[in-house]
């Protein structure tokens, strides 16, 4: 309160004081009103300035023949003062200052006088007091016990047995007095009188009687036969009936111990009820925000049980859902949504019967009613980078839960990191929200002197979760004082200024001992065994004595909380996520501009084409990057996928456990991120073939390049998902991201060959297991497939090429083989080597056999049967295989005059250029070479491998043997049983069947749950090492 406002305070006293009153009475009401502002040296020189003040008033006023004028000039001055001082005072300074002008006016000798009681009117008129509640206030004061009677603000306590039972009145055992109390609610404040003297005591101060009291909250009233009265205790009364559902929150021997160690929660018991604030204290370890989850049901005790209402919350979850409400510790907002579209949405997912203008309305009153609605278009940023404030964001977390309208709340540290005026805001809040009826749980570490007077109840953890105090806060400080003998036990309170010291709890508690020369040893006078149990000595008589008069409400609170279905979650997962992604826009540029970019650098930089001399400019067919462009267009669809989901699920880890602990459907959270990850995916990927394939003179070839290039990205962004999901911190995440890329690039078979791999994990006749599992090679070989066979210049020619490859194959490498194998059979002393070459014909023979005779049935197979391998056999299956040979010789002759025929059909059909024009736009020579592998001018054409002469070229033309889906890299078709489907058909199918087992791997967490497996048996393999 500024200098000019308490200067103007004491003339305004001077004004309304008559003379010829009880002077010094009058003057020690001013001066308790200034000891409640100011310093002893302070509250003299105000003293000193009222003195003047009266003096100069009582000047005025000497002439009674002009006191009529002068009393019209005070009230003009009284009126002036009080609109003065209005506008800088709040309604609770307001409301001391009138009861302090009444009590100033009643203390004469004749009480109040008509003037008086004007200028009071004036004064409660100018200050815009509630005209019920002046009345109230004016009553109490001037009534002097003689007929007031208790209402629904007015409590009488008092010791008469036949006052026990009366309504407005409150019992206290062995009172020898009348106490009066009148419940201001508008300003958060009690008024008391005594009727008579006693040795009662308020905050230390002796109750004089007939004199007006301020009641606040921590306040409580002593005396040496009487347990203590608080401030809560008294406002129980005047609250709980006007608690519509109230609620009593049971917990009876609960106890929870994390695995193998001294973490956890003791065994303990407390209960509270409706309208209290109850305040858990203690060190860092000592289980505070174990103690919640195990409340709030997240966790569940091995012992014991916590019941509301008489329901058990763990037996009977679904009974209670919607009456508990958890603010976390953490920030909860959505940084780039509106405070109004962050409770917005929040609501959307609490509340399924309610149509979106109820629920619009419902979201302004509450945004309203926390001073939150002038901000409600503002961006809520992050803590880092804010746009609003610490108090507001902390105010708008506590919304997303209260407009829920749980019956019981529990708040992990909601003063953290903010400023004592902001603390102060936040905790008045939830002051004001008990008092309507709330059970309000709050973890707070060192509270200031006013915060801790707010608590009605107090609980102290110390380590290894034991409970060591439960009781009224003020109360503790003269418990763990007179625990440990302290010389001042009496005292919890500053007799001065009424402040006190919580921090003396958790000093006392962690008191430690002293060495020789003074220096703490790092021992604990009293350990946290003892303090446990010194508690459950001091406190089992009472709690058992209070728990046979508790009474249990019949029925729990009705909420108005209904989750939406899945469907309807997933309409909104997906509106808030949108949302907060156009709104920023760094985030939209950078990956709607990515794909693009990299698609134009990449096709620009690879558009080679010859500069000689009678140079024809670029020509598609001449291109020797093409290869290159479709593996690096798959491998940038894959970046872009991981990057763009890498980080999805941990931003939202802390909003994932609320929503996890309102039961919200995970299904329908991760389908809404897959969704909107595929679609930014979708496009993507076809801004880059757009401009890609553009630029590189792909034709006719966009939708298939998306496609795959889209299943690729998907497969990415459910792997980064799945990432996400495992890691805990971004930093892992693209730390991660190049073991992720890399073997896509390696595993590819693009850059080194199958064959070309260790051999002790790879084979030169079938891809290994590895490269299975690469996405990027299922995408590559179902591009580079589809762009030579599918081309339109190739597929007038592609089954003649096959025929051709075959036929190659059979007169030029496998026929002679053959025969150089039996000649060295005939050579050979080596028996085992002899049984080779017997088990590698009779093998080639019967794989021949069952490939060619199919479609060639006008020759007759060899059948080698069982007989001995001798020279006779040696010399049928030379004869077999000249037929053979004739037979192939005449296939490719046969093949090479269609393709020829084919070749000058087309020609005489759509003229001579027609077919050069064709190739040069829609068929590429380098992929072709690479398909077919004679880019290696000294790779091995056959490789002979145990029993088996495996080809090793023309890749492209030969079909696999396996009858389900395996097959060699660069295969035409798959097989599945007698089935030939195309590698393009197949190899999209098994990138989505990789995408649907990844979302199911993301749905259970398996990952997240492997690798907090791996962390649980090295912690237990430590803790083990370390107790050796």
């Amino acid at each position: 309160m500024s200098e000019e406002i308490l200067k103007a305070l004491m003339q305004l006293f001077a004004l309304v004081s008559s003379p010829n009153q009880n002077e010094e009475h009058r003057r020690d009401v001013v001066r308790n009103y200034l000891s409640q502002q100011l310093n002893s040296q302070k509250v003299e020189e105000y003293l000193a300035m009222y003195d003047s003040f009266v003096h100069e008033q009582e000047m005025r006023l000497s002439e009674p023949s002009k006191l009529r004028k002068r009393h019209a000039a005070s009230s003009v001055k009284v009126l002036k003062i009080a609109t003065s001082i209005n506008e800088e005072l709040n309604y609770y300074q307001k409301l001391v200052v009138l009861i302090q002008l009444l009590e100033f006016f009643n203390s004469g000798r004749h009480g109040m006088s008509s003037v008086e009681t004007e200028f009071a009117n004036t004064i409660s008129a100018t200050f815009n007091i509630n005209s019920s509640e002046y009345l109230e206030i004016f009553a109490f004061i001037t009534d002097n016990f003689k007929s007031q009677f208790p209402g629904s603000n007015l409590l009488i306590i008092s010791g008469e047995p036949g006052d026990k039972d009366k309504s407005g009145y409150f019992y206290l055992e062995h009172l020898q007095n009348e106490l009066r109390v009148l419940n201001l609610s508008s300003g958060n404040l009690m008024l008391l009188k005594a009727r008579k003297a006693s040795a009662l005591t308020l905050n230390g101060q002796l109750i004089q009687p007939g004199k007006v009291y301020f009641m606040r909250q921590g306040s409580s009233l002593r005396h040496r036969r009487l347990a203590p009265l608080t401030y809560t205790t008294i406002a129980n009364q005047f609250y709980k009936s006007k608690h519509k559902d109230p609620i009593l929150f049971e917990v009876k021997d609960i106890s929870f111990m994390y695995d193998k160690s001294n973490a956890g929660i003791r065994r303990m018991s407390f209960s509270s009820g409706s309208g209290n604030l109850v305040g858990i204290m203690g060190d860092s370890g000592s289980g505070k925000t174990t103690l919640i989850s195990l409340l709030t049901g997240m966790l569940k005790p091995e012992n014991g049980s916590v019941k509301i209402n008489g329901v058990d919350i763990y037996n009977h979850p679904e009974k209670v859902k919607g009456l508990i409400g958890y603010v976390a510790q953490d920030d909860l907002l959505i940084e780039d949504l509106t405070v109004y579209q962050n409770l917005y949405y929040n609501a959307k997912l609490c509340f399924a019967h309610i149509s979106k203008p109820n629920l619009s309305r419902k979201v302004d009153l509450l945004l309203k009613s926390l001073g939150l609605y002038e901000i409600r278009n503002m961006k809520v940023g992050n803590p880092l980078n804010k746009k609003i404030s610490g108090g507001q964001r902390k105010r708008l977390n506590i919304a997303l839960e209260l407009i829920r309208e749980p019956a019981v709340m529990f708040m992990d540290e909601p003063t953290s990191g903010l400023s004592s005026r902001d603390s102060e805001n936040i905790m008045d809040l939830l002051k004001e929200l008990s008092l309507k009826g709330k059970l309000i749980f709050v973890v707070i570490h060192q509270p200031s002197s006013e915060i801790f007077k707010m608590f009605d109840q107090l609980l102290v953890l110390d380590t290894g979760g034991r409970m060591i105090y439960d009781g009224e806060p003020v109360e503790a400080i003269n418990y763990f004082k007179e625990c440990v003998n302290h010389v001042n036990k009496e005292e919890s309170e500053c007799p001065l200024c009424g402040n006190v010291s919580p921090e003396q709890i958790l000093t006392i508690v962690n008191s430690n001992v002293l060495d020789e020369y003074g220096n703490p040893t790092g021992d604990r006078k009293v350990d946290a065994d003892e303090w446990y149990d010194l508690y459950i000595r001091k406190h089992k008589t009472q709690q058992t004595d209070a728990s046979e008069h508790v009474q249990v409400p019949q029925k729990l609170p009705e909420v108005s909380f209904k989750i939406p279905n899945r469907l309807n979650q997933l309409w909104v997962f997906i509106t808030r996520d949108v949302l907060a992604k156009l709104s920023n826009r760094q985030y939209v540029l950078i990956n709607f501009l990515e794909s693009p970019l990299l698609a134009f650098i990449l096709s620009s930089l690879i558009l080679y084409f010859d500069i000689g001399a009678g140079s024809r400019g670029y020509i598609f067919s001449q291109n020797p990057n093409l290869t290159v462009y479709i593996i690096l267009a798959v491998i940038i669809s894959i970046f872009i996928g991981l990057t763009v989901s890498a980080e999805e699920i941990i931003s939202d880890r802390k909003l994932l456990r609320r929503e996890s602990f309102l039961n919200l459907s995970r299904f329908s959270y991760l389908s809404s991120k897959f969704i909107i990850l595929a679609a930014i995916s979708a496009i993507q990927t076809a801004l880059f073939v757009l401009i890609g394939n553009t630029i590189m003179g792909i034709k006719d070839m966009g939708v298939i390049y998306w496609f795959v290039l889209f299943s690729s990205a998907v497969f990415a962004n459910l792997l980064g998902l799945n990432v996400s999901d495992a890691l805990n911190k971004s930093v892992n995440v693209y730390i991660l991201i190049p073991f992720l890329i890399i073997p896509q690039l390696i595993i590819s078979g693009v850059f080194v060959n199958y064959d070309q791999l260790n051999p002790r994990i790879s084979s030169q006749k079938q891809i290994p297991w590895y490269g299975e599992l690469i996405t990027a090679r299922w995408a590559f070989e179902a591009l580079a497939v589809k762009q030579h066979m599918d081309n339109a210049y190739h597929k007038h020619f592609a089954v003649f090429e096959k025929l051709k490859s075959e036929a190659t194959f059979r007169k030029d490498y496998w026929i002679p083989e053959l025969n150089n194998q039996m000649t060295k059979w005939s050579t050979l002393v080596e028996e085992s080597e002899k049984l080779r070459i017997e088990s590698l014909v009779r093998n080639e023979i019967e794989k021949h056999n069952r490939r060619i005779y199919q479609s060639a049935s006008q020759i007759n197979p060899l059948n080698l049967g069982t007989e001995p391998f001798d020279t006779s056999v040696i010399r049928t299956v030379r004869n077999t295989l000249d037929v053979y040979k004739t037979f192939y010789i005449n296939l490719y002759n046969r093949a090479d005059e269609l393709m020829e025929s084919e070749k000058r059909r087309l020609i005489t059909e759509y003229g001579p250029e027609y077919l050069i024009k064709l190739k040069e736009e829609y068929h590429n020579d380098n992929l072709e070479r690479f398909l077919r592998r004679t880019n290696d001018m000294f790779m091995s054409r056959i490789v002979v491998l145990d029993d088996e002469i495996i080809k090793k070229f023309d890749p492209i033309y030969t079909e696999p043997e396996h009858p389900f889906l395996k097959a060699h890299f660069l295969a035409p078709v798959k097989r599945l049983s007698n089935n030939k489907i195309n590698t393009y058909t197949v190899n999209l199918t098994v990138i989505w069947i990789y995408n649907v087992l990844l979302f199911i791997l993301l749905y259970f967490e398996v990952f997240r749950k492997l690798l907090n497996y791996g962390k649980r048996i090295r912690a237990r393999k430590e803790l083990s090492e370390s107790q050796l």
